[in-house]
């Protein structure tokens, strides 16, 4: 995978745009002009604002159901890159259709800017790279004026150079699958959030090592506690145990193997084949196997170890961290109603 490192990028132009929610009869204001910068030290803290925040392992694509082509953002990119003389106009473009997807209730106003950068480094290359930022959230800030004979405070409202709220930065490189996306969304899965990926940039994730093992990671654990739970009755410590499998074979391998994993997890038993028919039922539309064979991520991996924390959780009083041989813990039931784990171990540390 193409490692992406963003500390030498230089801010090359930037305009910026007021993008109102068409549920709240939000204006859309187009700039006609270029948004200005004062300063050096200001031209830093804006690349910082822009760029600090985003994950530079989780990289997504532009994709349409029909052809590329037809996604309007990657149309409107690909235009700004073969021709930068177009800059302001093709920048009111993807503005306006960002308006046009502002139609969910809970979407706030705020400023897109639109930037193009240079030396972004993809792998071995420098690459330009066009960036969409979001600023949705303002905040007060204090003011001290100095003046002969005194000094008074005063307010203003800016924002935050903790983080922006959405942004998308396209690197001008594998154009034709859709160029090498990066994407920062602060609303996380909430219903408002979709507008800006799946309604505006129409992206998913590429194919990389990363996504792949973050995603069949993903998988097999919404096989466990959900397909197989049911369908097998699985206790807790069973549950835990294939959960644990599927830990140490990503940890110990370097790369994937669907064929073996499963072997290596479930052996040749009915959930093998459930697990198999699970995984094709959730990619559809994808090739068969799209992911029966990749390099393994171990940044992934590491990504995926609190989603993967093997806890036995009894009542409010008892938190057991299981993390081998499943043998070594037995469940039982009292006479009395009472329900009990006995743990077996050879050293106390």
């Amino acid at each position: 995978m193409n490692v992406i490192d963003l500390k030498e990028a230089s801010l090359s132009r930037l305009i910026t745009h007021h993008i109102g929610s068409i549920s709240r009869e939000g204006q859309l204001i187009l700039s006609s002009e270029e948004t200005r910068v004062s300063d050096d030290d200001t031209e830093r803290y804006l690349k910082s604002y822009f760029l600090d925040t985003l994950k530079t392992d989780e990289v997504f694509e532009f994709a349409h159901s029909i052809d590329l082509s037809h996604n309007s953002v990657y149309t409107l990119v690909s235009s700004i890159f073969a021709d930068e003389s177009n800059f302001i106009p093709l920048s009111a473009n993807l503005a306006t259709l960002l308006h046009e997807s502002s139609t969910h209730p809970q979407i706030k106003d705020g400023k897109l800017s639109i930037v193009i950068f240079n030396q972004i480094r993809y792998g071995d290359e420098l690459v330009r790279a066009i960036g969409l930022f979001k600023s949705e959230t303002s905040v007060p800030f204090l003011q001290l004026h100095e003046t002969e004979s005194y000094l008074a405070f005063g307010h203003e409202y800016g924002f935050e150079l903790k983080g922006i709220d959405k942004a998308c930065l396209i690197l001008e490189t594998n154009n034709e699958h859709g160029y090498a996306v990066l994407i920062r969304d602060t609303a996380g899965k909430h219903k408002e959030a979709q507008y800006w990926i799946d309604d505006y940039l129409h992206v998913q994730p590429s194919a990389n090592e990363y996504n792949l093992t973050k995603q069949f990671m993903a998988l097999t654990k919404d096989f466990v506690v959900t397909q197989a739970a049911e369908e097998f009755m699985m206790s807790p410590t069973d549950k835990i145990d294939v959960l644990n499998k599927t830990m140490d074979y990503f940890k110990i391998n370097e790369q994937f193997d669907k064929e073996e994993f499963t072997d290596t997890v479930f052996g040749d038993t009915p959930m093998k084949e459930s697990f198999l028919e699970f995984d094709t039922a959730m990619r559809v539309g994808q090739p068969p196997e799209s992911n029966a064979k990749f390099d393994i991520s171990a940044r992934a991996v590491k990504s995926q170890n609190s989603v993967y924390k093997s806890v036995l959780k009894l009542d409010k009083n008892f938190h057991v961290y299981i993390h081998g041989d499943k043998s070594l813990i037995q469940r039982g039931t009292e006479p009395d109603g009472r329900k009990y784990y006995k743990i077996y171990y050879e050293n106390e540390a």
